[in-house]
């Protein structure tokens, strides 16, 4: 291929993507295509080093977001990806599961390798990071079983503690709930050598 040919090719792609709408019930590609992260290996890995997760949903008192701890299982042959998350036995969130017969659509977002970049004007500043956001259905597990590797997940992660072993009474002093991912997204902004040179996205 010459090279005007992929100048031309080029500037139809980016006039394809520039020409994206929003359009309901689809998902428009990441405007900054040369900083999304498509390999799934590196996306668990991205996860393993986050310790809160932003979960949004809506419910009768509106849109709302809250900051949660999690655990979670992803398989990175097929970027299957759930969240374990423990609660009190009454709450909004839960509130929100159950009005939805147990059948919650969220999203969520969590982030990493956060750190400023200076610039030279203040137009030029920005942040560098790494982030994961997607979207899923939140459910309150019932069984004994899958709540208590629920919270053995949520220790391995947040604590390091692997191997904990709960009780019933335990396991059945808290509600487990969980989010299983229908959507992820991956998307890196690293610090450049040269700050000054960078925009926020």
């Amino acid at each position: 291929m010459s090279d005007d040919s992929r100048s031309v090719d080029s500037s139809a792609s980016s006039k394809r993507r520039d020409n994206e709408r929003t359009v309901a019930g689809e998902h428009r590609r990441m405007r900054r295509a040369d900083r999304e992260i498509v390999d799934f290996a590196q996306i668990g890995e991205i996860i393993s080093r986050c310790d809160i997760v932003d979960v949004a949903y809506v419910d009768a008192e509106g849109l709302t977001m809250v900051p949660l701890n999690f655990g979670y299982d992803y398989d990175s042959a097929s970027d299957s990806l759930t969240l374990w998350i423990h609660s009190a036995a009454r709450g909004r969130k839960l509130d929100a599961i159950r009005a939805a017969d147990n059948q919650l659509p969220v999203s969520f977002a969590m982030r990493t390798d956060c750190e400023v970049i200076e610039g030279r004007t203040a137009c030029n500043w920005g942040e560098a990071f790494t982030s994961v956001i997607g979207n899923g259905i939140a459910s309150i597990v019932d069984d004994l079983e899958e709540r208590r590797r629920g919270l053995q997940l949520l220790m391995a992660h947040q604590a390091h503690m692997p191997h904990v072993e709960f009780t019933d009474a335990q396991v059945n002093a808290v509600t487990v709930w969980k989010i299983e991912a229908t959507r992820l997204t991956a998307k890196l902004h690293a610090k450049p050598s040269h700050a000054h040179t960078q925009r926020i996205a």
